[in-house]
């Protein structure tokens, strides 16, 4: 049974369809704002948890602490730089046999998954040994 959405529910997943990318909670604020389909910034976040509880939004939070959103389409995996930023995708993925296994044991349903490797990139290595 589909949960009944609130318009500030549907103008986030519209919002998060047409960007297809990562976006913070600020900027989906910013962008309705832009759109002439404001709605405050508190209702942003109430909107996002109740989409994120549904299966339907998945947050990823960057090594800075910046929460990014996006429609949980497909599993996401990133190398994330600690000293840069650099967040690199990685298409593979060796959880998706233990995600069928823990659904199965423990009767608990899967959403979606994230893998995050976090070290340092090629360009911060470089410049550490130069230092």
């Amino acid at each position: 049974m589909r949960a009944v959405r609130t318009r500030s529910q549907e103008r986030i997943l519209n919002l998060l369809k047409s960007i297809k990318q990562g976006i913070s909670a600020q900027d989906i604020y910013v962008e309705l704002r832009n759109r002439n389909q404001s709605m405050g910034l508190a209702t942003v976040y109430r909107s996002l948890e109740s989409l994120k509880l549904e299966g339907l939004v998945q947050v990823r939070t960057l090594g800075n602490g910046e929460a990014l959103y996006n429609l949980a389409q497909q599993d996401k995996h990133h190398l994330t730089c600690l000293q840069c930023g650099a967040s690199i995708p990685i298409n593979q993925c060796p959880v998706h046999d233990l995600e069928g296994q823990l659904q199965s044991t423990h009767k608990f349903k899967i959403f979606y998954h994230t893998l995050e490797f976090f070290g340092l990139c090629t360009q911060c290595q470089l410049a550490q040994t130069a230092d």
